[in-house]
C-alpha cells in the first residue's frame, strides 16, 4: 500500500496511465470533449455507481487530454479512496479557446445575472447524457465539483440543472449569488482562501451568504493563509470525499 503522500506527489504521467482515455465527440454539432475515466476498483458493469464529474481550472485546457489530471485526481488514487469510495471519476478537459462558466467581464470578474448561451456547458450536458446512457451510473448519486474556472463552471451548471446533481463543490469559484435562487436545492461546499489574488474570496463569501438567507444545505471553508491554491487545503479535507458522496439527489 503507497502512503498517501507518496500518491500526492507522483508526476502526471504516472497518474494519467490510471485514467482510461476518452473521447467524446457531439452529435448535435457542440464539439469534441477529451475525457479521462477512473472506474471503481473490481468494477461490475452490472452494478450501478456514483458519478463524479471534476471540472478543471483555466490553466488546464488544452486538447492533449492529460492537463486536466494536474490538480485533483491523485486524490481518487489512494488506496483507502479506492477502497471506501467505489465511484466513477470523469475528468472532462475544456479546449484552450472555451471556459467551463461564462463570465459578462474578467477585469475585473464581473457575472452574468441571467442564463448565459454557453455551448461548452451544452457539450458537456450532452456528454453526461451519453455517460449515463454507457455506464451504469446510479441517476441519484451524479456529483459535480471544479475548481478556479471550474469552481464556476460548477456552479453555472448547478444554475442550469438545478434538480440534477445530488451534491456538488466549487473551490475558489464564484457566480453572481442571485443564483442562490436557482442552486439552494443542491447540497453544496464551497471552498476559499481569504488572500485569493485571482478569484476574489468575496465571490464564494457573498454566494455562502445568500444560500444561508434560502437556508441551502450549505457548508463554507475559508482558509486564512492560502492564495488561489486553495484546492491544496481542500483535497485534505478528512471529510472532502465522504461529505460529498453521501447524498443522494431528492426532489426540491
Amino acid at each position: 500500500m503507497k502512503p498517501l503522500y507518496v500518491l500526492l506527489v507522483l508526476p502526471l504521467l504516472i497518474v494519467a496511465q490510471e485514467y482510461e482515455k476518452h473521447r467524446f465527440e457531439s452529435t448535435k454539432g457542440e464539439g469534441v470533449l477529451p475525457f479521462r475515466l477512473l472506474l471503481p476498483k473490481n468494477y461490475n458493469p452490472k452494478k450501478k455507481y456514483p458519478l463524479l464529474v471534476f471540472l478543471h481550472g483555466a490553466g488546464e485546457r488544452g486538447l492533449d487530454n492529460e492537463l486536466q489530471l494536474t490538480h485533483g485526481s491523485r486524490l481518487f488514487l489512494t488506496p483507502d479512496n479506492r477502497k471506501n469510495f467505489p465511484v466513477i471519476v470523469a475528468f472532462p478537459q475544456c479546449p484552450e479557446n472555451s471556459y467551463w462558466a461564462k463570465i459578462a467581464a474578467r477585469n475585473p470578474f464581473r457575472f452574468h445575472k441571467e442564463k448565459p448561451i454557453n455551448p461548452q456547458l451544452d457539450l458537456l450536458e450532452e456528454w453526461l447524457a451519453v455517460m449515463q446512457e454507457k455506464y451504469p451510473v446510479q441517476s441519484d448519486q451524479i456529483y459535480v465539483g471544479g475548481l478556479s474556472m471550474g469552481g464556476m463552471g460548477t456552479l453555472e451548471l448547478l444554475y442550469r440543472n438545478p434538480t440534477k446533481f445530488a451534491a456538488a463543490f466549487a473551490i475558489c469559484g464564484g457566480v453572481d449569488p442571485s443564483w442562490a435562487e436557482q442552486i439552494q436545492h443542491t447540497p453544496l461546499r464551497l471552498f476559499h482562501g481569504k488572500l485569493d489574488a485571482v478569484v476574489s474570496y468575496q465571490f464564494s463569501a457573498d454566494l455562502h451568504e445568500a444560500l444561508v438567507k434560502k437556508n441551502a444545505p450549505v457548508k463554507f471553508k475559508s482558509y486564512p493563509n492560502y492564495n488561489h491554491n486553495s484546492w491544496d487545503a481542500a483535497f485534505q479535507e478528512p471529510d472532502f470525499l465522504s461529505w460529498l458522496l453521501i447524498h443522494k439527489r431528492t426532489s426540491p
